[in-house]
């Protein structure tokens, strides 16, 4: 990406910014919309508040960090307590789920703007988004969220530049999904699968896997990190299976990240059994 390039999108960008005072920013602490909170702040000053939806589905890891990042750009984080499991369409995952979880978002947050005299929302789409069909998308429009980043053509490439450009620590995050993606389509969603998987995560945080996740298959957790990431998992597929045996999963398997097929598998209860390597074929993952 060419300075002069990104320096005419956040031209673009603020001026837009400008436009959308007193502004209401849905806030998660990924990189998309911290990029547009910083870029809110930095145009509108007093004028924007960031708003974050709170609910089993959201990780504390992550509450903890959006909270710390908020706080570092000096703007106030209002956290909102949303009840999507109360909402069948929601907790019984038949597909359409990030659909119901985001018009559930947004409903709670346009309730605030209103209520405290926000005259717009703006939510982190980005022009990466509009290549694949987004239930957020189809609720952002029933309640005229704003997309500024896609206003002015910002990329993904574009808003990791430009953290990095304003020194946000989360240039390099890894794209983050809710809890409630690690639970198969048809399965339902319930608070204890929700905490299962949040548990699982954590007590493999400490082997800094750059991207970790673990999908609950029943007695199965699949464990999926990056591509590079792979031989180490390996490595440490026995402690890695032994951690999540305290959760139940009576066996686990270990996949790239977004592939369909997995690379090996490890059993609690008989560690050290595992499989030849398959090469997995790409498939869609949160």
């Amino acid at each position: 990406m060419d300075g002069s390039q990104l320096e005419q999108k956040i031209a673009v960008l603020d001026a837009r910014l400008a436009e959308l005072a007193p502004l209401a920013v849905a806030f998660s602490g990924g990189v998309d919309s911290s990029v547009l909170l910083h870029a809110a702040a930095r145009v509108l000053g007093p004028k924007v508040r960031a708003l974050i939806a709170d609910s089993p589905s959201l990780p504390r890891a992550e509450l903890a960090e959006a909270r710390e990042l908020a706080r570092a750009l000096g703007v106030e984080l209002v956290e909102l307590s949303t009840s999507e499991l109360s909402l069948d369409a929601y907790a019984a995952n038949a597909g359409d789920r990030c659909y119901w979880c985001r018009r559930t978002l947004f409903d709670a947050m346009t309730d605030f703007a209103c209520e405290h005299g926000f005259a717009h929302l703006a939510y982190g789409e980005i022009v990466d988004d509009l290549t694949d069909d987004r239930p957020g998308r189809r609720a952002a429009r029933e309640f005229a969220v704003s997309s500024p980043l896609v206003t002015a053509g910002l990329t993904k490439e574009d808003v990791r530049a430009y953290a990095r450009r304003y020194g946000l620590g989360v240039a390099d995050k890894p794209a983050q999904a809710c809890l409630a993606s690690r639970i198969p389509v048809g399965t339902r969603v319930t608070p204890e699968r929700l905490a299962r998987v949040e548990h699982a995560e954590e007590a493999l945080r400490e082997f800094a896997f750059q991207v970790l996740r673990v999908r609950d298959h029943g007695a199965r957790a699949r464990v999926e990190v990056a591509e590079g990431e792979l031989g180490r998992a390996r490595e440490r597929r026995d402690e890695i299976a032994a951690r999540l045996r305290r959760m139940d999963f009576l066996e686990v398997e270990f996949a790239v990240y977004g592939t369909a097929r997995p690379a090996f598998s490890a059993h609690p209860a008989s560690a050290g059994r595992s499989a030849a390597d398959l090469r997995g074929s790409r498939a869609p993952g949160n």
